[in-house]
């Protein structure tokens, strides 16, 4: 579903959200309003949500953009319903890594560290756009698997 926003208020949104992406900036706009048990929903539907956006866009070889949102949708989306759960800020990409440095010292699990920083490569060739596609398919692979982690843990966090 596409939203069409009039000109000033699409200015506006750029203007307020200071150089960030505009969805994401909505995002925290909409999800501060909600209760923590719906924004927990809410974060999980939108790493489902980025995530199908993401292979369609690797499926048409937007490799940039496949990565922003696996990275920028996909990964932190659950980043931040994990943080909901556990009452930690995530509101920046320092409270991302904060997030995994916690989780690796929690879990032990040194992949969690590792495939996290392939998944800022992503965002890194977002920007730049460096990576020819067999590059891109290594962080792919590891985007998956930090995904699967973080579904895992949190099943675990909801089971306590």
């Amino acid at each position: 579903m596409a939203l069409v926003l009039s000109p000033t208020i699409a200015e506006l949104l750029r203007e307020l959200a200071g150089g960030r992406d505009i969805e994401e900036f909505i995002i925290d706009i909409v999800t501060e309003r909600l209760d923590p048990p719906r924004k927990f929903e809410v974060y999980l539907k939108l790493s489902e949500d980025y995530l199908k956006a993401a292979d369609e866009l690797y499926n048409k070889g937007d490799l940039a953009q496949a990565g922003e949102k696996y990275w920028g949708g996909a990964v932190t989306a659950l980043l931040n319903a994990i943080a909901e759960q556990r009452d930690w800020e995530h509101y920046s990409h320092r409270d991302y890594d904060v997030i995994i440095g916690r989780l690796y010292k929690e879990t032990k699990d040194k992949s969690i560290l590792t495939n996290f920083s392939m998944a800022e490569r992503l965002h890194t060739n977002f920007h730049h756009k460096f990576m020819d596609r067999k590059e891109f398919e290594a962080h792919r692979k590891a985007v998956f698997e930090l995904i699967g982690k973080l579904r895992e843990f949190l099943k675990n966090l909801n089971k306590t």
